[in-house]
Order: structure tokens, then sequence, then C-alpha cells
């Protein structure tokens, strides 16, 4: 029997699942999922966990059940790419034929002092519940940071302002506007918003130095009950510890065939891999697709494809509290309770979907 591994249920290892389960395994394979949690998480909802507008039942959905799967629970640690094990903590190493690490990724600090010590994070279901936790039981007129402004901390703070219009909420970018990304059209759209519902915007912010309940904005301290960073993610420890080439944010270089270079027998996907665009949801279920199609091939023992097209995005789709939104699809800006309509009926579609 060969065996397939999968690091991490996100979206990009469930599209596997789904890609390969129930009926198009062949009879000699069989899958390992290997979580930190016992369901699949709903990561472009964490904003609204940690705000309190939503519960944790919510964002959960359960991993696939079929007779040549195996859940296994554990925090993966490394990778024996000679022995061909994964590594656990606290638990036996699992063996692979092939290998896909879809681990996703962790806050990134940029160096500032202290960030990673008196900060809270949405990074990961744990922490935003934690999060929650500490937003939430703040006292009447608290003043929260949010460092970043792109599209996690625009979340964050606008369903914050909704949920807790009793807080001060200042939202630190180090840009002219936020969102720069973005046509200025939506950038406008989303500050005014932000003026509308008493969320203080800082920009060309340098955050330098964090501190417990100080944050250090050019030097300046400015005092917060609670910070949280939303200013950049980088790939998984697993990953930035592996050998092999990679790019500025930790993810690794692939082949075409979404491999490493020396080992075909690794696959890298999502937030830890090296790819043209921004990493989403949707780019981690379109390079699962190719993982599958190359999976596929090679158990048939036929050749694989020299590349594949590029992964073809459908827009960002952002919220703004319960009614509002923005959204680019086809490099179109959007806005208003339209923008926020469609991100709720894709969410809606998913749960449908994998639920």
């Amino acid at each position: 029997m060969k065996k397939l591994v999968i690091l991490g249920g996100g979206y990009g290892g469930m599209k596997i699942l789904s890609e390969l389960l129930p009926n198009n395994l062949p009879e000699d394979v069989t899958i390992t999922l290997v979580d930190r949690v016992p369901y699949h998480c709903l990561k472009t909802e964490y904003y609204a966990l940690a705000a309190g507008t939503i519960s944790d039942k919510e964002i959960r959905v359960s991993f696939p059940e079929h007779p040549k799967l195996e859940v296994v629970f554990g925090e993966v640690i490394g990778i024996d790419r000679e022995e061909k094990n994964v590594l656990l903590k606290d638990a036996q190493p699992i063996s692979y034929d092939d290998l896909v690490i879809g681990l996703g990724c962790e806050d990134k600090y940029h160096g500032v002092p202290g960030a990673d010590q008196y900060t809270y994070s949405i990074q990961s279901i744990g922490k935003s519940r934690e999060t929650y936790s500490v937003l939430n039981n703040l006292p009447p007129g608290s003043v929260v940071g949010i460092v970043g402004a792109g599209l996690s901390g625009v979340e964050l703070a606008s369903e914050l302002s909704e949920s807790r219009d009793d807080l001060q909420i200042k939202l630190f970018d180090r840009g002219k506007h936020i969102l720069s990304a973005f046509p200025d059209r939506l950038s406008k759209y989303v500050e005014n918003w932000f003026v509308k519902h008493n969320v203080e915007i800082i920009n060309n912010s340098n955050i330098t130095k964090v501190e417990e309940n100080t944050l250090y904005n050019h030097d300046k301290s400015i005092s917060c009950d609670v910070i949280v960073w939303t200013a950049g993610i980088q790939a998984n420890k697993v990953i930035r510890e592996m050998e092999g080439e990679k790019d500025s944010s930790g993810r690794m270089v692939l082949t075409p065939q979404h491999f490493l270079p020396h080992d075909e027998h690794v696959f890298v996907l999502g937030d830890c891999a090296s790819l043209p665009h921004a990493p989403s949801a949707q780019l981690a279920e379109g390079q699962a697709e190719q993982i599958v199609e190359v999976l596929k091939k090679r158990w048939n023992g036929e050749e694989l494809p020299d590349s594949f097209p590029p992964i073809k995005l459908k827009g960002v789709l952002g919220s703004l509290g319960k009614k509002h939104g923005f959204a680019m699809l086809a490099d179109r800006p959007l806005t208003g309770r339209v923008a926020r309509l469609l991100k709720s009926g894709v969410l809606w579609m998913y749960k449908f979907h994998n639920g």
C-alpha cells in the first residue's frame, strides 16, 4: 500500500481530500491527515470569532470520513526526508510515500522588539479564541490597538467596532491609505466607513517597539489595553527550518509540479509555498487541484505534466461588519451591501459543500 500523508487540514488539505474521496483514490493508496485540531477551521472568519460576533462552532467543519482515511491529531515538529518520516511532538513518527505540507502560516513580527510577547493574534483558532476572550472582557472605554491595516486588520477592526462600540479602536497602517494594494476608490470607501464608526486610522505608522499595554509609533508611546498584531505573515516554522530555497517570507520555492526541486515526493501547499500570488484560500485550493493531478498521474505510472496553466483567482472579498463590505472582482472594485452579501454567500456555499 502507498501512503499519502497530508499535513494540515486547511483549505488546501481539504481540497485534496474532496478531490480524492470518496471515489478517486486508487485501491493501493491510503491517506493520513495530520492536524492539531479535530476539524477543518474557516480561517477567513477568525476575525469574527475574535471580535465575538460569531460562535466557535460556526467556523468548524468536520473532516470527511472514509475507510482509507486516517486522521491523526498532533503537532508536527519536523520532517525526516531521508527516512520519509513526519516527526510529531510526543508521538511516534508517521511514515509516508508522498507528503503534502500545508501547515499554514504564522505571524511575522519584522524584528519589532516585544511584538511576539505583548500582542495577540488571529492566525490560529486557538489564538483567535484567546484574543476573543481578552477583547470581550475589556471594560467600557478601553483602547484596542490593531497593528496592520491589510485585509485581516480591516475586517477585525470593523467587526470589533460593531461588536463593542464602547471601545476606542486604533488601526495602525504603514501606508498613506489603508488597503493600499486596492484602487483609491475602494480604500477611501473603507476609510470613510471607519470614520463614521469612530475607528481611528493612524497612517504612515512605524511600530518600533511593543511593551505591555504600550506600543511605540515612531518611538512615541501609545497606551493600549490590548494590542492585536495583523501586520504580516510567514511560513510555518517547520517549513522555515527545512533545507531548500525559500523566498523572503520563508516560503518554499517549488517546481511547476509543486514539489521540492530535489524531492519529488514532498509537495508544499498554500501559505508554505512560494507562488506568484499572495496566499489565500482560493490559491491553496487551486494549487491542491494541480497536486492531485500530479499524484494521479504518478499512481497510474503516467508522465507528469511539465507545467500547469496559471491558477485563476476570482477576486478578493472583505467585510465591514455584518452589512457592508468591499471586493475586487475581475479587477473591478465593488463596495457596499452587495459585496457583503457576496462574501456571506461564498461562505455559505463552502460550508454547504464541505459540511
